[in-house]
């Protein structure tokens, strides 16, 4: 038979190969065979073992092994593997097989000791580089993945926040349904016609043009919204400030809807009053009386505490007060505006102004100002100071006007507008003189580059382009008739490659064989190499000699903004429609004299206000200081700066009245002098469309005549917002 197929099999019988060897057949090896035992053919123990000891004695060399060696390990060359297989199997019974029938194995293995080949190791390497290769690709794919969960996530939140602020637009559009009132039917006159009246959240005017929305067809508490095309009820700040104002184009803008920019200059305005009963300090004398400020907070930059102005931010500050008083001392009175930092300590006079005695007890009007570098904590005070003790004890000692407006203004300037500040002392003269040049030295500079004094102290140089507030006043004792009649004069000149030009002239009554001062604020534009000097001029017959303290009088004070971000004014009163006779609540008429400017300028022909409305152009803070020089027979004659309320180029919104910036007040002239005096001072806040005016009002008398040729003028710098 023949023995099924198999992997490691194979028969084999005597004397044919293959499967064709007939089954029946049977072969036994035996010792005639002249052929060489092969396979598992040769199953006597004998033959095998003496096929073993001929292989043996074959072997030649050090490849040839015993079956067991030194060390009892069994040789395994694949040489011999065969034999001993079919020795082991030859003493084994058959597996059920046919007594011819033998198999032979063979085993294909590799030695242990074989190396591989050069394009194997070649084929490992290309392998392990193409691994590496795929996981930085994965790597990559996973960052990218993860980019994308990023991006994907980013725009579902701002698709959030979209629909937030979509839902809260329409809530908002709900709530003016709901509360919507039908102005066409409430309010008369609307549209000019009520059948082109159209009701909306608003409400809507047929063929209605930006012309007729500058009209003021929208009427009070309504503006028009260009982009709807319909009037819209002004926004209510609910307490908040109002950084801008309704105007008839523009809706009110609140504090807190507005960035947190920092600014770069800020107002503040408050009120002055005497620690006493109705104003009133009663009693012999004061060595010193501290005068008490109040106000409320603005923006975090100043608070009043205890009658002072605490600073909380850093910065340059220019103050301006404006007082009417009356005394019946012997001699003057004096008031200071002091600066002290945080602890109390290092304290000094920023300004000084005297208000001299008086036979006749009457008001007068004084203005003082000053400027500091500051930084929060240092305190602000204004003080009394009685250079005698012979006050009048039978009557009022003292007595301070309440204005209808607000007393103390302040002017912050941010370190970030690049703004200088300098104070100078006057020289201290004890001769008498006519005509009075002061010479100078610096007492304070935050940048002497900038600002400085000329070659012969007697003015102040400019080093750059920018805009210049000032203020100087001159402490003086006078004696002679003719002091009295005729008065001084303060000149401020400016010198421009040497040739100087007179900018502003004020006029001081004066006094005979007394102690008091001269003062005058102005503003201007400077380029470099421009210097600024003054000049008192004294009537023939009188003679004057000049003092100066570490009190604040005699002091030259001004702060300088670079001119990118400022600008200035001047303008003189004008010599028609001059206010005389019974006057009450006139307008005083200008004459602008200084170049136009975008930031703000007088406004011209075709507007009702011409010519007394001062109007701005852009967002800022704005410091004014206006003189005159006038004669009249008033108990009291009164100066007052307004704003108008919704005004958009000087027209104000109907039905609402101008708003009081500032107020000054003077009494009778004195007896003797030709001519009176009387000066206001005050900064504020202003923005696009912002109009202001003065007005003059006489009690009980009636205004003769107003100096329109010298002694009665306006000047302001701008300083962006």
């Amino acid at each position: 038979r023949t023995n099924p197929r198999t992997i490691t099999a194979e028969v084999f019988h005597p004397g044919c190969s293959g499967g064709s060897c007939p089954t029946t057949v049977s072969h036994r090896g035996t010792d005639d065979d002249k052929g060489e035992c092969k396979g598992i053919g040769c199953r006597s123990p004998h033959r095998a073992s003496q096929k073993q000891q001929q292989q043996q004695q074959q072997c030649v060399g050090s490849g040839c092994r015993t079956h067991a060696g030194d060390d009892g390990r069994r040789d395994s060359s694949p040489v011999q593997a065969t034999d001993r297989a079919a020795q082991f199997l030859g003493e084994l019974p058959d597996f059920g097989l046919d007594r011819g029938a033998w198999i032979q194995l063979a085993c294909d293995m590799m030695p242990s000791n074989e190396v591989p080949s050069e394009d194997a190791l070649v084929l490992q390497l290309q392998l392990s580089k193409g691994q590496e290769r795929f996981v930085e690709a994965l790597r990559g794919q996973q960052s990218e993945v993860k980019e994308l969960q990023r991006l994907l996530s980013e725009q579902q939140g701002a698709l959030v926040n979209q629909q937030r602020e979509i839902l809260e637009q329409q809530r908002r559009m709900f709530d003016q349904m709901e509360q919507d009132r039908d102005e066409c039917l409430e309010i008369s006159d609307l549209c000019r016609d009520k059948q082109k009246c159209i009701n909306t959240p608003g409400f809507k005017c047929q063929g209605m043009t930006v012309r007729d929305a500058n009209s003021g067809m929208c009427g009070h508490g309504y503006f028009y919204n260009s982009e709807m095309d319909e009037c819209q009820a002004c926004s209510e700040c609910d307490g908040e400030p109002v950084v801008s104002p309704c105007t008839l184009v523009t809706d009110a803008v609140c504090s807190g809807s507005v960035n947190d920019v920092p600014a770069l200059s800020l107002s503040w305005s408050g009120d002055i009053s005497l620690k006493g009963p109705k104003s009133q300090i009663l009693g012999q004398a004061f060595p010193s009386a501290q005068l008490h400020i109040q106000g409320r907070d603005d923006m975090g930059l100043v608070s009043a505490e205890d009658g002072q102005l605490v600073l909380k931010q850093h910065g340059l500050v220019w103050l301006d007060g404006v007082l009417s008083l009356g005394h019946g001392c012997r001699s003057f009175i004096q008031v200071c505006l002091r600066v002290n930092h945080t602890d109390g300590s290092d304290g000094r006079d920023l300004s000084g102004i005297r208000v001299e005695h008086q036979e006749r007890r009457s008001l007068q009007g004084v203005s003082i100002s000053g400027v500091a570098e500051v930084a929060p904590g240092h305190l602000m005070s204004l003080f009394l100071r009685s250079a005698s003790h012979h006050c009048n004890q039978s009557s009022e000692g003292l007595q301070l006007y309440d204005t209808s407006a607000a007393m103390l203004s302040l002017l912050w300037l941010s370190h970030d507008t690049g703004a200088v500040a300098m104070t100078a002392q006057a020289v201290v003269s004890a001769h008498y003189h006519t005509n009075y040049r002061p010479a100078f030295r610096i007492s304070s500079t935050s940048d002497p580059y900038v600002v400085g004094l000329s070659h012969d102290s007697r003015g102040i140089r400019f080093a750059e382009n920018g805009s210049v507030r000032f203020v100087f006043q001159q402490a003086l004792y006078s004696m002679g008739q003719a002091c009295v009649s005729d008065g001084f004069q303060l000149v401020a000149y400016l010198n421009k490659n040497g040739t100087s030009t007179e900018m502003f002239r004020v006029f001081k009554p004066g006094v005979h064989y007394r102690d008091t001062s001269i003062s005058l604020s102005g503003a201007a534009t400077v380029s470099p190499g421009d210097a600024i000097g003054f000049e008192i001029l004294s009537p023939a017959q009188c003679n004057v000699r000049f003092f100066g303290d570490e009190s604040g009088i005699s002091l030259l004070s001004l702060f300088w903004v670079p001119a990118a971000i400022s600008s200035s004014m001047t303008a003189s009163v004008a010599n028609t429609g001059l206010p005389s006779g019974a006057v009450r609540n006139k307008p005083l008429f200008f004459h602008q004299t200084s170049p136009q400017v975008p930031q703000m300028g007088l406004l011209g022909k075709g507007s009702p206000n011409q010519k007394k409305d001062f109007v701005f152009g852009e967002s800022g803070t704005v410091s004014v200081a206006l003189d005159l020089k006038l004669i009249h027979s008033c108990n009291l004659v009164k100066v007052t700066l307004l704003r108008r309320s919704d005004s958009e180029g000087g027209r104000e919104a109907e039905g609402l009245r101008p708003v009081p910036i500032a107020q000054q007040v003077a009494g009778q002239m004195l007896e003797g002098c030709q001519w009176a005096s009387l000066s206001l001072r005050a900064s504020f806040q202003v923005y696009n469309g912002t109009a202001v005016f003065f007005i003059l009002d006489c009690v009980r008398g009636r205004v003769n005549q107003i100096s329109h040729q010298a002694g009665s003028g306006v000047s302001a710098v701008w300083v962006a917002a």
